[in-house]
């Protein structure tokens, strides 16, 4: 059973990814609520380039969108530039595995939230209207409860995405040793040097389990919170 135990830089890759995984669902997610709702509400001129813009990351190779996060937020890039003045840094950082994660995982969470959305009979809502209520108490009471699975649908993909992302992450942070070497990085250093396979496969155990368990717990809250609604 000692191929088991994880090597200190094994568990170290574990809780990096488990730590860009969470800030990239966190960070994502008010977003992804805005532009949700955007796509699914509101009709103004450019929605389809919004939405084409939303899901880019899911069409272009993920390297391409990493190379296009280095040329941005990377020191001599307009943005990390401006940034790096305030102390800010991506690039090559974990921070900026978190953000390459979220900016891959983004599409995944508007989608399964602006679907939540659509799927709210409108009658409802104006029915809280017609009793009183005001337009931010319908959203609180009625419309939020109503797009709850949808919502937890939608972090949990982000997240599960996230625990994976190698490509664009690779490429705007490079991999690090405790500092971007998440799991997929970590798993493919392993594969890379003699005798790290049985590292790789205690890797791939450990990220297959996680993102069964993420999965698993998805289906549990969804199914909790569609419950509420129901009663």
């Amino acid at each position: 059973m000692t191929w088991l135990s994880l090597t200190p830089e094994e568990w170290m890759a574990v809780r990096l990814s488990l730590k860009v995984a969470t800030v990239a669902m966190i960070a994502s997610l008010p977003v992804a609520l805005a532009v949700a709702w955007l796509l699914a509400r509101r009709e103004f001129w450019g929605k389809s380039l919004l939405n084409g813009l939303v899901h880019m990351p899911l069409v272009m190779p993920p390297v391409v969108t990493g190379y296009l996060l280095l040329l941005a937020f990377g020191a001599r890039g307009p943005i990390g530039s401006f940034l790096a003045e305030f102390g800010i840094v991506f690039a090559f950082r974990w921070t900026g595995a978190a953000l390459a994660c979220a900016v891959m995982a983004f599409p995944l969470m508007v989608r399964a939230i602006r679907l939540s959305i659509e799927s709210v009979d409108r009658k409802l809502e104006a029915a809280a209207g017609t009793l009183g209520a005001s337009p931010a108490w319908v959203v609180l009471t009625v419309t939020l409860p109503l797009i709850l699975p949808g919502i937890i649908a939608g972090m949990i993909l982000c997240f599960a995405k996230a625990m994976g992302e190698f490509g664009a992450t690779i490429t705007f942070v490079s991999n690090i040793p405790g500092e971007t070497q998440t799991l997929p990085s970590a798993i493919y250093s392993l594969t890379q040097v003699p005798g790290g396979d049985a590292g790789a496969l205690r890797l791939t155990a450990i990220s297959v389990a996680i993102s069964l368990a993420a999965l698993i717990v998805s289906e549990f809250l969804a199914r909790r919170a569609g419950q509420r609604i129901a009663t």
